[in-house]
């Protein structure tokens, strides 16, 4: 289902001159160059088809046959087994291993009838902010969080040696927001280690109530411990006095660590320092167990610190297999250690985005490592599988378990996996880190099925699905999304970042995946394309949606039918055309002249003028059964009989005119810019002229803040799609399309022709505009938002967001 449905539960042109003969040869394999392309790619496939039997029950539940992408061991390497993969959580690390251990952290401001405990990433918290400042990726990262009258800092640091990624710190600073009355402000910090099915832990060291230590063995990292450090001064020169408790305990799994935390808090306990009022806390006391009929999988040891702040805590896990430790990661050595990671990330991060040397002030810097921090340190690594509908399946059927290492577009309310969003977010990671990005594309290649299809909405393990209302878990085998890989592939081959074997490895699954579109989602005509998986009930939905392009609610045609041609979709499958030919010629494969004739097919400006420009609306656009005499009304009912209560009448569709083929009217927008996002259109092209002047019209697209998504001419600007369905890609600006927008302005400002000057201030002005207004908001909320509104400026939506918005990072850098 789309993201937009998952965030509310928690003038007419005439058709197109008839084909060419030429085109009459059928839609399948979309022509000539299709079907060389078809019989290739039908070749690649035979030992599927051989095996299991392309498109028969068990395909869309099987995966691919070729060799994996991801080489083995890659996810235990020592530098990235470690890490902050937990993005739901506030501050946690887990390895990159199934059933990971995973360490935690929670808090609790003590104050009287007021005693919330945080954990995972809430928006109903209502933090004033919280993100990462700095994150390399690697091995350190430094967090800022801002609750209701406290202000807390957590630091990491990883520290290599040893067979199982060597030790790791972390450090803790807790303030008051205000030093405010006496005495001051009572804070719990609970810090955690658990299981996911495998291993054991057991207290080390344990004084009075106070657990000084843990020890821990799992089958990836042997034997570890883990060392409470005493709570101290902020500058770590003073021990406090605080009081303690801990807990031991088993749990359903990793999902449900915060439930067992909170029902097993006492307020019986007494925080009584020497010389000051005594005063009661929720304290960790007993745990009675999980509901019967569950089955604990985890094993749990919280160690709870109550103390007044300001104050400092730190925690040290050791590895066993690290052989002659001179010093501890602690105190002095822990902050000699953040110093030089901290040094070494403003260096690199300098070196890669020269934001500095293009003029930007400190706090815009300061701004831009903090976005890109927030993707990177939100990475996560999940375990698990997906819940997959198939057409020849009645129920969904469980897929394979894997693994799967991506970033993830929002901590709070997506965090995992989207197909479409990883592309843009690999955009930004591959300029700091290309063989990360190689990884994170490898592991997405390696859940495709032996049909070549992805799922594109990655919702594995009990931690990821307790974020997810449960309608919305099952991925349907039919349902694509925009191939937002290929401008990744794109880039990592213009850096030249991408060697033969990777490409190798990768491209058995490349072709699979490109067949998988070109044979799924064909349109009426050759070399036409058309979005699967349109919302049907044309009664329920002014516009009914298309969920799998990515732009969920933006009009359509008013009534689904096979006869559609989607833009974007043939202005993607250009794209991934184009760099199929390059691959393929990278390897010196055969097909690679038949991938570049489907690209000058797709790309040829008059082929895509005849199918797709609509002269009486001066753009490009959809087409097919459409009308705009549409609206929704509510429903007239019959009075019920007596004694009855009236029901509650709904919004319905109202159709005043009856639909006809034709293009797709009263929809200028994102898509009708596709033509010029992907580059597809030649620089002497009038319709480029036509497209830059709908971009600089404040009556269409143009704000001071980017382009919104949809005209204000249209129609559907800004309408509800349901009663309770408010507009979503219907005005508001999205920054990820805002990037391929000043992306293709860059691009047309350095080509010779009519447009050119044209093209480079439109750049000027538009990557100033979002510039601006994204750094403004940041500054104002404390957050980077999933879209803004057009006529303020004003972050909206989910945050925060720091999956594509982060793409203000490269617009900053000029980096395209």
């Amino acid at each position: 289902m789309g993201r937009e449905q998952q965030r509310r539960r928690r003038r007419g042109g005439g058709g197109p001159e008839g084909p060419r003969a030429p085109e009459r040869a059928g839609a399948a394999r979309q022509g000539r160059a299709g079907a060389a392309l078809g019989l290739a790619v039908a070749a690649a496939l035979g030992l599927v088809a051989a095996r299991w039997g392309l498109g028969g029950p068990s395909s869309a539940l099987t995966r691919h046959p070729a060799a994996r992408a991801l080489p083995a061991n890659s996810s235990s390497s020592a530098a990235l087994l470690w890490g902050s993969y937990r993005p739901h959580v506030y501050f946690g690390m887990k390895t990159r291993s199934p059933r990971a251990p995973a360490a935690g952290f929670m808090w609790m401001l003590q104050a009287e009838g007021d005693a919330r405990l945080r954990h995972s990433c809430e928006q109903s918290d209502r933090l004033a902010r919280y993100g990462w400042l700095l994150h390399d990726g690697a091995h350190f990262g430094v967090q800022e969080i801002r609750d209701l009258g406290l202000s807390l800092r957590t630091e990491f640091v990883k520290q290599p040696g040893g067979r199982h990624g060597g030790d790791w710190s972390w450090r803790v600073t807790a303030r008051p927001e205000r030093m405010v009355g006496s005495p001051p402000p009572l804070v719990s910090l609970f810090f955690y280690m658990a299981t996911d099915g495998q291993g054991t832990l057991q207290p080390l060291v344990v004084e009075k109530n106070r657990m000084a230590s843990l020890a821990g063995t799992t089958e990836e990292l042997g034997d570890f411990t883990v060392t409470f450090q005493q709570p101290t001064s902020e500058a770590g020169t003073a021990p406090l006095y605080a009081s303690y408790n801990f807990l031991q305990a088993k749990a359903e799994g990793l999902h449900r660590l915060g439930d067992v935390v909170k029902a097993s808090l006492s307020p019986r306990f007494v925080h009584a320092p020497p010389g000051a009022p005594k005063r009661y806390y929720l304290g960790l006391d007993t745990y009675r167990g999980p509901p019967e009929g569950t089955e604990p999988r985890s094993q749990l040891l919280v160690h709870q610190v109550t103390v007044a702040v300001p104050c400092r805590l730190e925690v040290l896990f050791e590895s066993s297999s690290v052989a002659g430790r001179t010093e501890r990661l602690a105190g002095e050595v822990l902050t000699g250690e953040l110093a030089r990671h901290r040094g070494a990330f403003e260096e690199r991060f300098e070196g890669t985005f020269g934001l500095a040397r293009k003029g930007f002030s400190a706090q815009e810097q300061d701004f831009a490592k903090a976005a890109f921090s927030n993707m990177l340190g939100g990475m996560g690594y999940f375990y698990g599988h997906s819940l997959v509908q198939s057409p020849h399946s009645e129920l969904p059927q469980p897929y394979p378990e894997g693994p799967l290492f991506t970033a993830v577009p929002s901590r709070s309310f997506f965090p995992r996996g989207f197909l479409w969003d990883e592309g843009f977010h690999q955009l930004l990671l591959s300029r700091w880190d290309p063989a990360l990005t190689q990884e994170v594309l490898a592991h997405w290649f390696d859940l495709m099925n032996a049909e070549g299809w992805i799922p594109r909405e990655q919702i594995l393990g009990d931690e990821a699905r307790a974020k997810v209302p449960a309608e919305f878990v099952v991925q349907h085998s039919s349902a694509g999304n925009p191939p937002t890989f290929f401008l990744v592939l794109q880039q990592l081959l213009s850096q030249g970042t991408a060697d033969v074997p990777y490409l190798r490895r990768l491209y058995p699954r490349l072709q699979s995946w490109y067949d998988w579109y070109n044979r799924t989602q064909a349109g009426p005509l050759p070399y036409t394309f058309r979005w699967r998986g349109r919302d049907q009930d044309t009664r329920m939905f002014l516009n009914p949606k298309t969920l799998t392009s990515g732009l969920d609610d933006y009009p359509r045609a008013s009534h689904p039918s096979p006869d559609e041609r989607h833009l974007d979709l043939r202005c993607w499958m250009a794209l991934a055309s184009e760099v199929m030919a390059q691959v393929a010629g990278r390897l010196g494969e055969a097909a690679a002249e038949d991938y570049r004739q489907m690209a000058e097919m797709l790309a040829d400006n008059r082929l895509l003028e005849r199918h797709h420009w609509a002269e009486a609306l001066g753009t490009f656009a959809d087409y097919g059964n459409h009308t705009q005499a549409v609206a929704l009304e509510r429903e007239r009912l019959r009075p019920p009989p007596p004694g009855q209560p009236l029901p509650t009448p709904r919004l319905l569709r109202v159709v005043r005119k009856s639909p006809k083929l034709q293009f797709v009217g009263g929809a200028l927008g994102y898509v009708s810019l596709f033509p010029l996002l992907l580059q597809l259109l030649q620089p002497e092209s009038p319709r480029l002229g036509a497209l830059l002047a709908d971009m600089r019209s404040e009556k269409h697209l143009w704000t001071p803040f980017g382009l919104r998504s949809l005209s204000r001419s249209s129609p559907l600007y800004l309408k509800h799609n349901t009663e309770h369905d408010p507009p979503y890609w219907r005005g508001p600006i999205w920054i990820n399309i805002n990037y391929l927008a000043v992306r293709a302005l860059r691009h047309y400002s350095h080509l010779e022709g009519p447009f050119r000057a044209e093209a480079a201030s439109l750049y000027r002005e538009l990557r100033a505009n979002l510039i601006s207004n994204v750094f403004r908001q940041y500054k104002e909320s404390g957050y980077l938002w999933e879209q803004y509104h057009d006529s303020t400026g004003k972050g909206q939506g989910c945050y925060p967001f720091t999956g594509w918005s982060a793409l203000v990072v490269l617009m900053m850098a000029e980096e395209y």
